[in-house]
């Protein structure tokens, strides 16, 4: 059995709900951002239990399927920004298409309406916290952290980063990163 969980976003998150599916006495097959395949079926007192527990942390357990289509864009989003390696040379909605298995149009209505945003500005927003990330904690030059994150150019970067924040990115570098957002929050 799956189950979705809002709020999913880094490696802590998996072993903060790992640990809540062991006080529950649910043992967990994979245990991914966003998503947790069981070896068996919860009754309906473990669920409610563990819907509790992931409350009390700041997660949600997620029931209804719109729900579940945008908490997996999302992930899908955050992977790709936040955990892969790679830069990103595809299309987003390529992508999301592709991993998803439906109409790109369809999926981007549907978190527009939920959300209030697009598909397109939560991406730009995960990147740029990835951008204020690596600003802090690398020792990358602009053009290096354009590259690691996907952007064309250094100069589309920066033109990004202060539409978004307000700030050249030399400028946030000088705040000593005190700007920064959970990525949850986004």
């Amino acid at each position: 059995m799956k189950l979705y969980i809002r709020n999913m976003v880094c490696r802590r998150c998996k072993i903060a709900v790992e640990s809540e599916l062991e006080k529950v006495g649910l043992i967990p097959q994979q245990v991914e951002l966003g998503e947790v395949t069981l070896k068996a079926d919860p009754n309906s007192k473990q669920l409610e239990q563990l819907r509790d527990g992931l409350n009390a942390i700041g997660f949600e357990l997620i029931d209804d399927q719109k729900s579940k289509l945008i908490e997996k864009i999302k992930t899908l989003i955050i992977e790709l920004v936040h955990h892969n390696p790679d830069p990103q040379p595809l299309k987003l909605s390529a992508v999301i298409t592709d991993k998803l298995q439906h109409d790109y149009t369809y999926l981007s209505n549907l978190f527009s309406s939920i959300e209030g945003q697009t598909i397109e500005k939560y991406h730009i927003a995960q990147k740029i916290e990835r951008v204020k990330e690596l600003l802090v904690y690398n020792e990358c030059t602009l053009s290096e952290i354009a590259y690691q994150t996907g952007y064309s150019s250094a100069a589309h970067l920066s033109a990004q980063f202060k539409q978004v924040t307000g700030l050249t990115p030399s400028a946030f570098k000088a705040l000593k990163g005190t700007k920064r957002t959970n990525i949850e929050n986004l």
